[in-house]
């Protein structure tokens, strides 16, 4: 790796973790904050755009509310994620001001990004904000969230904002250096990935579980996050925020943490947004040739390719492809309901009037409302 791919990143999502925001889960860190401020200030100095997609709250909520240990019950962590996201704000608010920067509060759920019509809506109010140089500060929301809505981890939600907006490059800034072909701790052999390939399936054994009792991500978070990143075209850094001057140092060319390049053509917008779907409302598992029509030639999914229909959906949801061994292949939507499709799994397109009395279209779902995974 001779240059990092932030130098000529045009638009960038930086993602910080409670680590770095806090001091060990016990409220904001003001002079971590007040150091992300001065260098997202230098980057868009720089001319690029930037979002920040910050954690923090629910450890400033559970300050603030006096309580000694972070709680377990949803309502109470819905409660200090409530308290705590004002003193987030008001924090990066002031910090961003000392370098005469506006700032913008976006709290999203997986509900949000999961309808077109508020997907569109977020995508064009971040846009005019990144246009008015304004720095777009971004969280789940937790206050609200459950787990049909959740995004669940704040790596996941910078990749999906990486795709809402387009972006050329996540950053992802964490308490280790970058990716380790094993644990460094328990393994001396471990050797650290300076370049690898987003999405490469080998990433994915490497990554171990949670290595910090604040955030609720670990590596395999972060490798999956660049890996739909990459669907939009955007590269991934995972980098330590401990390092002095990161994000200028990135911008600048010097090649620091791990690098998750993507050698895909960006998903066109409607595909990307199917993709982007991280609960769907039913699933189709498909037999081998179904599967490889889909894969390798780009067909629609026919309901003679359909062995089996989970889950209970209407015409027009999105549902997931399954292949025979259930990975997860697609996302698509249904031409028809979750009924229909039982009725007519496994019948050729023919069949389909003589079972239904109608048919609505001959494909279960349209290759024009599929998105490979």
């Amino acid at each position: 790796m001779n240059r990092s791919v932030i130098a000529e990143a045009h638009r960038v999502v930086v993602k910080v973790g409670s680590s770095l925001v806090t001091n060990e889960g016990r409220g904001l860190d003001h002079a971590r904050l007040a150091l992300w401020s001065a260098q997202i200030a230098t980057l868009m100095d720089m001319g690029k755009e930037v979002v920040l997609v910050s954690s923090g709250a629910i450890a400033e909520g559970i300050k603030r509310l006096g309580w000694k240990q972070r709680p377990k019950a949803v309502n109470e962590l819905q409660a200090a994620a409530a308290v705590g996201q004002m003193g987030l704000i008001e924090a990066y608010e002031r910090s961003f001001r000392a370098h005469h920067l506006h700032t913008a509060q976006i709290l999203l759920t997986h509900a949000d990004l999961a309808d077109r019509e508020r997907y569109l809506n977020a995508r064009s109010t971040l846009r005019t904000l990144l246009a008015l140089k304004v720095v777009p500060i971004i969280n789940e929301n937790d206050t609200v969230t459950t787990d049909e809505i959740k995004v669940g981890d704040n790596d996941t939600l910078g990749a999906l904002v990486a795709n809402l907006i387009e972006a050329d490059a996540l950053i992802i800034l964490t308490d280790q250096p970058g990716l380790y072909t094993a644990d460094p701790r328990k393994n001396p052999d471990a050797e650290f990935v300076h370049e690898a390939v987003a999405g490469d399936a080998a990433l994915e054994e490497m990554a171990g579980g949670a290595g910090s009792n604040v955030g609720t991500g670990g590596m395999i978070t972060k490798i999956l996050a660049a890996k739909r990143a990459a669907r939009s075209g955007a590269h991934t850094v995972i980098v330590s925020g401990r390092e002095p001057d990161v994000l200028a140092r990135l911008a600048l060319g010097e090649p620091l943490g791990t690098q998750l390049i993507t050698r895909q053509a960006p998903m066109a917008a409607r595909r990307q947004w199917l993709a982007d779907h991280l609960q769907v409302d039913g699933k189709l598992v498909l037999d081998a040739g179904a599967a490889r029509a889909l894969l390798k030639q780009g067909k629609s999914l026919l309901p003679i390719g359909v062995v089996e229909v989970r889950g209970e959906f209407h015409r027009g949801a999105v549902v997931a492809c399954l292949d025979e061994h259930g990975r997860d292949i697609a996302r698509g939507l249904a031409n028809y309901s979750s009924d229909e499709a039982r009725r007519i799994a496994r019948k050729t397109t023919a069949e389909i009037e003589g079972i239904l009395g109608y048919v609505e279209e001959p494909e279960l779902i349209h290759r024009d409302n599929l998105a490979l995974l």
